[in-house]
């Protein structure tokens, strides 16, 4: 995908704010010759890459006013590249710590969700915790490809539409750093909640844009990018679960906890600087050594009346 694909207007993706109601936010910065097949990768090195981007005043959430057409972006996630495999496990841990103490509100733990899986890493690690039943859709057929042999039968490859189950089929549906990506968050949301058993839960994990780092970082930001879509606040992301009619139990950041190597990677630094130091953590085996950090991603869960 190259950005002379064609762009369409579009307004709030959360509350339908029309665009020319919304404030500016960033002016659009894209460089033909830096898209690459990571471009549409999950965990890739920053490219400080965007579509224009404006803040609705009315739920808080920074969205791109343009967008390609909804096929070719369908076709540039289908087709990306994917070498992340150690970050997603790595993430998913910390998924699963974060949500664990609000599964023990669900009556039943038995079929499970992940929208935008990868390779299906947390689906294993709620397998393990009781869960017979895992699925999982992923756009990106590198990923699942590169899933282990045990749940990949379990992983769909595609668009997450909302009809692909029965409703009412799940007692967990999760969505992880996925929502950013998509055209139409609220059809994501509505999609999960419909999916959902009376007293099921929808947890979703996105960067909070009005985090301390984000708003120092501007710009040079890592979670400014041409594949976010959109970027939520805790007002925003509140609001498009409730608008799904859900009952929004839990806002809160948390803790990812990644090697030096990735941490690495997400710095806004130049470079030959960020070479010289992976080949120093490289060397010395430091780069291996895992850090907790508080980036600003929340963590929120919606119960299912």
């Amino acid at each position: 995908m190259t950005s002379n694909a064609r762009l369409v207007q579009r307004g709030c993706p959360v509350c339908g704010t029309p665009v020319v109601d919304a404030s500016p936010f960033l002016a659009r910065k894209i460089h033909e010759d830096r898209l690459s097949a990571y471009s549409y990768a999950s965990r890739k090195e920053p490219e400080f890459m965007h579509y224009k981007l404006l803040r609705c005043d009315r739920c808080d959430v920074v969205f791109a006013g343009e967008v390609p057409e909804g096929l070719r972006l369908d076709e540039a996630y289908h087709e990306a590249a994917y070498d992340s495999h150690v970050e997603a496990a790595q993430a998913a841990e910390s998924y699963e710590r974060s949500l664990s103490p609000l599964l023990r509100q669900l009556t039943t733990h038995r079929a499970v969700l992940d929208i935008g899986t990868g390779t299906g890493v947390f689906l294993l690690r709620m397998r393990a915790k009781g869960f017979t039943e895992p699925a999982g859709i992923e756009p990106s057929e590198a990923a699942v490809l590169a899933a282990e042999a045990s749940i990949r039968p379990s992983i769909r490859v595609g668009i997450f539409r909302g009809d692909e189950f029965p409703p009412e089929t799940f007692d967990l549906v999760t969505c992880f750093m996925t929502l950013e990506h998509v055209q139409e968050p609220r059809e994501v949301a509505h999609g999960a909640a419909a999916l959902l058993k009376p007293g099921g839960m929808f947890a979703i994990v996105v960067h909070d844009w009005r985090a301390w780092n984000n708003r120092l970082l501007g710009a040079r930001s890592p979670i400014i990018d041409i594949e976010h879509l959109q970027l939520f606040s805790r007002h925003s992301a509140a609001r498009l679960l409730e608008d799904a009619g859900l009952d929004v139990i839990h806002v809160g950041s948390f803790r990812n906890n990644y090697r030096l190597a990735y941490w690495n990677r997400l710095l806004p630094l130049p470079s030959p600087l960020k070479k010289t130091m992976a080949t120093g953590l490289r060397l010395t085996g430091l780069g291996n050594a895992r850090i907790s950090l508080n980036v600003g991603n929340l963590l929120l869960v919606g119960q299912k009346p």
